[in-house]
């Protein structure tokens, strides 16, 4: 299996023929290395409602004709922001794509899509991650959360190869509260992910990892359009 670290949250699982993308923020971040039509996916999976995790999924999915993933409301609001496919699945769900499962795991966050020209807020459902069985790996891929302790229970419950999760602070959990997740998600691997896309969430990824080593546990950082091969 590969996996490209894209921007932000943006993570793409790649095994053979088939892959599948998590919360595509490429054309919105300028110190992304990729372009949205250079994307192959067989699946666009979203987390939560925000801006940052969904803008380019629409462009994404209706150009490689693939579903999207979401919750039910996320589901239902991009359907009529023009996509042909919508897969509205909700936590604790499983959805099979065929070549991988994808199950919807708790994160606590908030989800809506604003409109600053009519001062509306749109109401996107509630925030997830994910835990994809694919090519005999398990990829957890926690969304924007803080910490809650049922995170313990996911990483008792599941053998997890790769956990990403967020340590930018301010929106999410900090370095601190990234650190104890990662404990109780007890992956093979931690990357951190959804940090320094914006100075508010500016954080250290390498003191990160070393963080992470000083507690006995492996974890790396990875600059935006590097490659992890499992």
């Amino acid at each position: 299996m590969q996996i490209i670290y894209h921007s932000h949250s943006t993570i793409q699982l790649i095994s053979g023929d088939h892959s599948l993308i998590i919360d595509p923020f490429i054309s919105g971040n300028p110190q992304s290395k990729t372009k949205v039509e250079d994307i192959r996916t067989d699946a666009v999976l979203l987390t939560h409602a925000h801006a940052d995790h969904i803008l380019d999924a629409v462009p994404i999915a209706k150009a490689n004709q693939v579903p999207i993933v979401a919750n039910p409301e996320l589901a239902a609001y991009l359907t009529w922001q023009g996509a042909e496919n919508t897969v509205g699945m909700n936590i604790g769900g499983t959805f099979d794509l065929g070549f991988a499962k994808v199950k919807m795991i708790q994160a606590f966050h908030s989800s809506g899509i604003i409109d600053e020209e009519k001062q509306v807020i749109h109401y996107g459902g509630m925030p997830a991650g994910y835990i994809i069985e694919m090519d005999g790996k398990t990829i957890l891929h926690a969304g924007d959360t803080g910490l809650f302790g049922d995170m313990k229970l996911i990483g008792e419950r599941h053998l997890i190869d790769v956990a990403f999760v967020p340590i930018g602070d301010h929106f999410t959990m900090g370095p601190e509260d990234a650190l104890q997740a990662a404990e109780w998600f007890n992956a093979k691997l931690t990357v951190p992910v959804h940090y320094n896309s914006f100075p508010v969430i500016h954080q250290d990824g390498d003191r990160f990892v070393q963080q992470l080593e000083s507690k006995g546990l492996k974890g790396r950082k990875l600059e935006l359009g590097d490659t992890l091969e499992l």
